[in-house]
């Protein structure tokens, strides 16, 4: 199965965008690093993403995210994390 086609979890809350899911599977490198990361990660980096105001910030953000995942991180640099989630882990 190809990386276009095979399907990739989402967040706790969020579910994954297509034009991130599109950024992700430009890497091979990224699209692991998403698969290892926990749903709570990836949970923070859908987000941060979708909190972007202007489509100029959101195409900069999944820009990074893939960015970030091929750096080795794990969490997205700089959020507070995620207003939507209930605070006791779900």
């Amino acid at each position: 199965m190809s990386a276009e086609t095979q399907r990739l979890p989402g967040g706790v809350v969020h579910k994954l965008p297509a034009d991130l899911r599109a950024g992700l599977v430009t890497s091979d490198v990224a699209l692991e690093a998403w698969k290892d990361i926990t749903p709570l990660a990836r949970n923070e980096f859908i987000c941060w993403v979708e909190d972007a105001k202007k489509q100029e910030t959101r195409e900069r953000r999944i820009r990074r995210t893939r960015e970030e995942l091929e750096e080795g991180m794990r969490r997205p640099c700089c959020w507070p994390g995620c207003s939507h989630r209930e605070r006791n882990g779900k």
